[in-house]
C-alpha cells in the first residue's frame, strides 16, 4: 500500500511573544544589513577611487575598474540576501553613484579626483552598468511568495 502523506497541524505552542522575538530580531538583522550594504557601498567608491590613478612605471593600471565590478557585484548580492527585499540594490548603489560624481566634480582650488584617464572613464561606466544590470535583473526576477 503506498503512504499517504500527512500534514502536520501545528498544535499553538509557540508563544505569541517568541514570534514578536523572532520578528523583531529578523527586522533588526534586516536594518544592519541594510546599513552594511550602505557603509559597503562608501568604502568600495573610496577604495576603487584610491586606485583610480595607480600606475605602474608610466603606464596606468586599470585595477580598479576590476575592483568596481567585483564589489559592486558583491554588495550587491549582499544587500539583496541580508535585506531580502528586490529594492535592495539601491542601498550600495546610491552612495557610490554620488561618491563618484562628486569626485568628478573641481574644487575650487582647481583639485578633482576623477581626471577624465581612461581608467577613470571606464571605472564610472562599468561600476554604474555593473549596478544598473543587477537592479533590472532584481526587477525582473519573479517576486517569491509574500515578498516584494
Amino acid at each position: 500500500m503506498p503512504a499517504v502523506p500527512v500534514s502536520v497541524v501545528p498544535d499553538g505552542s509557540a508563544s505569541p511573544s517568541a514570534d514578536r522575538f523572532g520578528r523583531g530580531v529578523d527586522r533588526a538583522l534586516r536594518f544592519t544589513g541594510g546599513v552594511l550594504a550602505v557603509v559597503g557601498g562608501v568604502l568600495s567608491a573610496v577604495l576603487e577611487l584610491l586606485l583610480a590613478p595607480l600606475r605602474v612605471g608610466d603606464h596606468l593600471v586599470g585595477v580598479s575598474v576590476l575592483v568596481a565590478v567585483g564589489m559592486n557585484v558583491a554588495l550587491s548580492w549582499f544587500a539583496h540576501a541580508t535585506v531580502g527585499r528586490r529594492w535592495a540594490v539601491a542601498l550600495p548603489a546610491v552612495p557610490w553613484f554620488f561618491l563618484v560624481a562628486v569626485a568628478g566634480i573641481r574644487t575650487t582650488e582647481g583639485d578633482v579626483l576623477l581626471t577624465g584617464t581612461w581608467v577613470d572613464l571606464l571605472l564610472v561606466v562599468a561600476g554604474a552598468m555593473t549596478f544598473a544590470v543587477l537592479g533590472f535583473r532584481q526587477i525582473l526576477a519573479a517576486a517569491p511568495p509574500g515578498r516584494t
